[in-house]
C-alpha cells in the first residue's frame, strides 16, 4: 500500500494571517486566495520536467534556520533567483547577502515580517 506520496502543504500560524498573506503575495509571487491560502501544481510550475518536494527534519539545534526563532522553514521553487533576490532588495525585504550554489540549485534566502526565514530554490536545468 503506498502511503505518503509528497507535501500536501504548509501550515503555520501567524500574528496577522491577511497582512502576512499579502506580503507574500506581493514580495514572492504567490497567488493567495480570498480563502488565505495558496495552491501549487506541480505541471504549472514543470510540465515537461521533473521536480521534487523535499521534508526534512533538521537537529532540534541547527542553526539553518537563523536568524528565525521558528521551528521551521519554508522552501519555494524559483524561476531566476537572482533576479527575484534584486527585486526583494529593491522593494525593501530582508534578503540574506548569502547565496549558495551547486550541484542541487541555488539558494538565496529572504525573512518575512513575521521573522520566518523563507528559503528560495532554484532548481538545476530539468527539475
Amino acid at each position: 500500500m503506498k502511503r505518503v506520496t509528497g507535501l500536501g502543504g504548509i501550515f503555520f500560524k501567524a500574528r496577522d494571517p491577511k497582512a502576512l498573506g499579502e506580503w507574500y503575495q506581493r514580495h514572492l509571487g504567490l497567488n493567495v486566495s480570498e480563502w488565505g491560502g495558496a495552491v501549487f501544481n506541480w505541471a504549472d510550475d514543470n510540465p515537461t520536467g521533473a521536480g521534487m518536494t523535499l521534508w526534512t527534519p533538521f537537529k532540534e539545534s541547527t542553526d539553518y534556520f537563523a536568524p528565525s526563532a521558528a521551528p521551521f522553514m519554508i522552501n519555494f521553487r524559483v524561476a531566476d533567483l537572482h533576479a527575484l533576490l534584486a527585486a526583494l532588495r529593491a522593494e525593501g525585504c530582508d534578503v540574506q547577502d548569502k547565496v549558495d550554489e551547486s550541484e542541487y540549485g541555488k539558494f538565496g534566502w529572504v525573512i518575512d515580517p513575521e521573522g520566518n526565514k523563507v528559503e528560495l530554490w532554484e532548481p538545476p536545468a530539468g527539475q
